[in-house]
């Protein structure tokens, strides 16, 4: 059972940290990394002041999920989320096993691809707000009277710059062909299209809609593998399919529904986050908790 406990942050004493993102903590372990998911939340690019209990827990074995789902398609970044093997590569991190348990991927160390590449079946959040403006989304023209929420002709291919601080970029698919080249480029939109497609089946099987999600990348030597997360609730947008319906937001098993809450506030979406009310956190969480069980078959 998962209990309702918080991670917020950890403070490993004698691992190196090799770097700290909105919810991922790094750690340099020599020839591989440590990825650590804490419960922080983000949204609008901005750190809540409050976490989604065991938010962390879900992320990383969902992403463990689909890295093995999808190996048959790309080499992926994940050696093993078993807290013993990790610790026997690391034995500094026996006092933290607690802590750790769960929310835990030993890496293969890779060199990141500055692009992020998303994936969109269905149109919403910010391809909606492009269409509406511009008929398109990232310069690819869609047809006209398409509806919010609904599915596209065909599944596109829209890279964004990948930002340290503050928005990522939405950007053209010659803007990226450009940035990687033509063989790069071509590589990585096949593949997140292929990844995509195999995931969206079996989802669908499962009575999930995946809308659209992003994929990272990154190079070990002249080898291009998937890294970071792979289709999780912060990454994706699930939408249960027996209340969908085109023309309006759908529900969601992701963190659109803080998204939603966040809108309802006279807040600028610059930090600090305000802090987030219980209900919207324990519903945040049981949604996260819904999307693990009904998309693996397992429970945590």
């Amino acid at each position: 059972m998962m209990t309702t406990k918080t991670v917020l942050s950890l403070d490993i004493k004698d691992v190196k940290l090799f770097k700290r993102g909105k919810v991922r903590e790094v750690y340099d372990l020599g020839d591989e990394l440590l990825f650590v998911v804490t419960d922080r939340i983000s949204a609008f690019d901005v750190i809540m002041a409050n976490g989604i209990p065991e938010k962390g827990k879900v992320l990383n074995n969902i992403s463990a999920f689909w890295f093995d789902f999808t190996s048959d398609i790309v080499e992926n970044h994940m050696i093993t989320i078993d807290i013993d093997e990790i610790i026997a590569a690391e034995p500094g991190l026996e006092p933290y096993r607690e802590a750790l348990e769960g929310r835990t991927m030993l890496v293969k160390k890779a060199e990141p691809i500055d692009v992020e590449c998303i994936v969109r079946g269905y149109i919403s959040g910010s391809g909606w707000k492009d269409y509406r403006k511009t008929g398109a989304v990232c310069g690819i023209k869609l047809p006209e009277g398409l509806k919010q929420s609904g599915k596209l002709p065909e599944v596109i291919f829209t890279p964004s710059t990948k930002a340290e601080e503050g928005h990522d970029i939405n950007i053209s698919q010659e803007v990226a062909r450009q940035q990687l080249g033509d063989e790069t480029f071509e590589y990585l939109k096949s593949t997140s299209i292929a990844i995509y497609e195999k995931a969206r089946d079996h989802a669908a099987s499962k009575g999930i809609i995946i809308a659209d999600t992003k994929f990272e990348f990154g190079r070990i030597g002249d080898k291009i593998i998937l890294m970071d997360e792979a289709l999780t609730p912060d990454s994706s947008r699930f939408w249960p399919s027996d209340d969908y319906e085109p023309g309006r937001p759908q529900k969601s098993f992701d963190k659109q529904f803080v998204r939603d809450y966040l809108e309802t506030l006279d807040w600028d979406k610059t930090p600090p986050g305000p802090e987030l009310p219980e209900d919207i956190v324990q519903k945040t969480t049981e949604k996260y908790r819904q999307a693990y069980s009904i998309l693996t078959g397992r429970e945590l």
